[in-house]
């Protein structure tokens, strides 16, 4: 099998690699199934995708509705290497699938108006998937309504005009959306579970997601929570798109 692509953004080892873990086994993949690359510390490498079953990009504390001033140059840089890589993904309609920061790369490359109005807090919170969404592969298996983690300061107020609403939560319209028949884009996370978000908790309690004296807080009510199903969106990815 060919492997699948995982773009990181995390600086923070720890955060880093329970994210990898997290892909690997939610994918049910093998470590040399899944290769990474950690933008954030280098540039991104030349890829052929004739080389991939597909590629995922993983969430991010880079935020795409900032002001251009505001951003860093590592982020700037990661920018626009994913802007050009997803010139090529989108004109092949190559297997794609963005978590949470993937709405901000596929929905800003795309034409969708990414802001702060739909920012939700760091938790659980209801997903419901649309008619277009019980009837789309990647959701295969998935209840009309579930729970999912969520944490993110900007969201997609506006779809572009080619893509496909598959999912929402009341806070949030845009949750999941399709463009052709092979890019994907989710804002909560299909790979946390209640142990991978007690450690971005701690990691990030400082990053403006919360107020870092709510952490313990959010730690307990994420013990209470019942997150079992936005995984099978991973595995039905890579179920779908191995070669």
């Amino acid at each position: 099998m060919k492997p699948f692509l995982l773009l990181a953004t995390r600086a923070e080892d720890a955060a880093a690699d329970d994210e990898y873990q997290a892909y690997l086994r939610y994918c049910g993949l093998q470590a040399e199934e899944l290769v990474r690359v950690r933008l954030e510390a280098e540039p991104l490498p030349a890829v052929d995708l004739a080389d991939y079953s597909g590629v995922i990009v993983g969430g991010s504390p880079y935020t795409s509705s900032d002001p251009v001033e505001e951003k860093s140059q590592a982020q700037l840089r990661v920018e626009a290497e994913l802007s050009a890589l997803l010139d090529r993904i989108v004109a092949e309609d190559f297997p794609f699938l963005g978590a949470c920061y993937g709405v901000g790369t596929l929905g800003v490359h795309q034409g969708a108006i990414i802001d702060r109005r739909y920012g939700e807090p760091v938790g659980a919170t209801e997903i419901k998937l649309t008619a277009d969404g019980e009837r789309d592969p990647l959701l295969k298996g998935l209840p009309h309504t579930f729970e999912a983690f969520v944490g993110h300061k900007e969201a997609c107020s506006q779809l572009p005009e080619n893509a496909v609403l598959l999912a929402s939560s009341a806070a949030c319209p845009v949750h999941m959306f399709r463009i052709k028949k092979n890019l994907y884009a989710t804002q909560f996370h299909p790979e946390l579970d209640v142990d991978g978000l007690i450690t971005r908790i701690n990691i990030y309690k400082n990053a403006g997601y919360f107020p870092p004296d709510a952490a313990d807080e959010l730690i307990e009510i994420a013990k209470h929570a019942s997150v079992t199903e936005p995984m099978r969106v991973l595995r039905n990815f890579t179920e779908l798109y191995a070669r």
